[in-house]
Parts: structure tokens; C-alpha cells; sequence
């Protein structure tokens, strides 16, 4: 998860862990999300990705963890609608609206990680 906001942190790990999730980590910043996920001896199958953050924005940050590693889901999450198109032609795997229901969010994350499993198999 790369979230800067300390209370939407809190929120996305207690909705994502009360749905089964596991969170390997989550990064203030689209720089440590760069750093942390090179560090990851195993790489998460799905990132939440915020988009203005200090340091390294969400789509900068994007780019390059797609880079390190083209399978990962990056579900890129920001009320600024004027950058889908942007988001979308870096390869992400979808742009979610604020707001948004928790129940779309959580199906999203379902579809990403069903995603996933099936394109790592080939």
C-alpha cells in the first residue's frame, strides 16, 4: 500500500486485513514504495497506489516498480480524474475514483489478485 495520509493508511489496512488481505507493507511515499519493493524478496501481487505524495508521485513511482516487475497489479486510487488516461497507458491494472464504495474496491482487488494467479501460471 502507498498511502501519504496517516488516517487513510489506517483505514485501508483495517478494511483490507478484516477482508482477508495480508499487507506486506505500506509507504508514505512513491519513492520508499520503489525502494521497499525492491527490497521484497517476495513482490506483492497487488499495490494500492495514491498519486500526489511527497518526494515521488504514484504515477513516477508506478513506472518504475512496472519496470522492476511487469506482472503486479497496481490499482492507482486518486480523485483526480484528469490522469486516468496517463495512468492507464503506463500499465496499471485500474484507476479507482474517490470516493469510491469499499465494496467496489475490495471486488477490484479480488479481480487483481484472480488476475494475477492466472497470468503468473503461464
Amino acid at each position: 500500500m502507498v498511502e501519504d495520509e496517516p488516517s487513510l493508511q489506517f483505514f485501508y489496512k483495517k478494511l483490507l486485513t478484516l477482508n482477508g488481505f495480508e499487507i506486506a507493507e505500506i509507504a508514505k511515499n512513491g519513492e520508499e514504495a520503489v525502494s521497499m519493493f525492491k527490497s521484497f524478496s517476495e513482490k506483492p501481487k497487488v499495490i494500492l497506489m495514491d498519486h500526489r505524495m511527497p518526494i515521488k508521485n504514484g504515477i513516477e513511482a508506478s513506472k518504475e516498480i512496472l519496470q522492476i516487475d511487469n506482472k503486479v497489479k497496481i490499482i492507482f486510487i486518486s480523485a483526480d480524474s484528469s490522469i486516468k488516461e496517463d495512468v492507464h497507458s503506463i500499465g496499471v491494472f485500474s484507476f479507482k475514483d474517490k470516493p469510491f464504495t469499499i465494496e467496489h474496491l475490495i471486488e477490484e482487488i479480488k479481480k487483481a489478485v484472480g488476475n494475477y494467479s492466472s497470468s503468473s501460471s503461464n
